[in-house]
This record gives C-alpha cells, sequence and structure tokens, in this order.
C-alpha cells in the first residue's frame, strides 16, 4: 500500500516539476521506473553522439554505462585511467572538448525547475554551462525539493556525506560526521557551486524525472 502511495504522489508531483523545467527552456520528461528512465536517455543520445561522463552513481544504477557499452557508443570513460590521476585528468579535460553528449545526475533539483550541482573538480559542472552540446541529466524524485535553499540543505546533509563515504581515501568532515562543516580540508568535494536556472541554447540541457529513487 505504501508504495502504491508513493507511486501516487509521484505521478502528480514529476509532470508538475517537468512542466516547470520545461518553462525554463530544458527538454524534460517524466518516467516511472528505472527502466524507463534507461530507454528515454539512449532515445536522447543519437547512435553517432561520442558520450562522456563524470562520476554519477545514478548513470550506472539504472544501467546507462554498460548499455552504452553494448550498443557500441563511442565512449569517453575516465575510469579506463585507472590509477593514473594524469591520464584521468587528461580524460575529464578531453570530454569537454570531443563529447558530443555528456550524461549526468543533479545533486538537486527545486521544483520551479532549477539544477542545483557541486563539484570537487568542477569538470561536471563546466560540462553543464559549456561544452558537449547536449547534457542528459537522470535525477529521481528522491532529488527534488522545494527551493534553492532547501537544495543547498540537502547537499550538504545528504549528498555529499554520502558521496564522501563511497571513497576510502577521502578526508572531510561530512564523511565523519553525517553534516556539512563548510570545510576547507584539501579534500573538500564542494568547492565549486552551481545553479542552472535556464537551458542555454533551448533543448541543450534534457532532464530525465524518474518516479523511482535513484543515487543519493
Amino acid at each position: 500500500m505504501k508504495e502504491g502511495l508513493i507511486k501516487d504522489r509521484n505521478e502528480l508531483y514529476g509532470p508538475y516539476v517537468v512542466k516547470n523545467l520545461q518553462k525554463r527552456q530544458f527538454d524534460a520528461y517524466y518516467v516511472e521506473t528505472k527502466e524507463e528512465a534507461l530507454e528515454k536517455a539512449i532515445e536522447l543520445i543519437p547512435k553517432d553522439h561520442v558520450v562522456g561522463w563524470g562520476g554519477s552513481y545514478t548513470i550506472k544504477e539504472i544501467g546507462l554505462v554498460d548499455r552504452l557499452y553494448a550498443d557500441g557508443y563511442k565512449v569517453m570513460d575516465r575510469e579506463k585511467a585507472g590509477d593514473n590521476f594524469d591520464a584521468w585528468a587528461e580524460t575529464m579535460k578531453r570530454i569537454l572538448v570531443d563529447a558530443n553528449t555528456f550524461i549526468t545526475s543533479a545533486n538537486a533539483v527545486t521544483e520551479a525547475g532549477e539544477l542545483l550541482n557541486v563539484d570537487g573538480n568542477g569538470n561536471r559542472l563546466a560540462a553543464y554551462c559549456y561544452g558537449p552540446e547536449s547534457v542528459v541529466v537522470i535525477v529521481g524524485m528522491n532529488k527534488i525539493v522545494r527551493d534553492v535553499k532547501d537544495a543547498v540543505f540537502r547537499i550538504q546533509t545528504v549528498a555529499a556525506p554520502i558521496n564522501g563515504r563511497r571513497f576510502p581515501d577521502l578526508n572531510t568532515p561530512c564523511k565523519h560526521t553525517g553534516r556539512c562543516a563548510e570545510c576547507t580540508a584539501p579534500d573538500c568535494m564542494c568547492c565549486q557551486w552551481l545553479v542552472t536556472r535556464m537551458s542555454n541554447p533551448k533543448g541543450r540541457i534534457k532532464v530525465i524525472v524518474c518516479g523511482e529513487k535513484l543515487g543519493f
């Protein structure tokens, strides 16, 4: 019963957020399931596009990275560099120049249709702003918040602390306390903040809102 009630609510709220995203020139879509999110993402990525991505957990969770490989897309995958940091960094730079489509998620989306993201290196934010001709964003309903203030709160108390625990070698206060300390630690993951209010050009950023929980 609980799952049914949540599904009913999301089917009302999700399209409302999508409509507000569309008012801000995003191409936006609501889908109910992870499987539908995967199919919609593939539909939005032309087969002749070179595809790159950052460190999104969500795109792996829905199986998008595996699907791109399986379908024969030309991809730019920084993880192929292994532990070679220089090669890793070079791949991230080349993605901004050579990738036609960048796939990612968002740390939070306001119900008014604004995307909020925070980065340590800034490569993901750079792709949002400029470079790849198309950006495909996949978000679960768990990332929808009321406004920018709530988005910041979500990032500081949910996204950043949980992401911090993904990396064994990372040492930030939020990893150990579960909350933001507004730190200036050397490993700080929150070096750059970005609010994307509109897609310019129109439709360059495409947002898939999924009725299921995705990512952190």
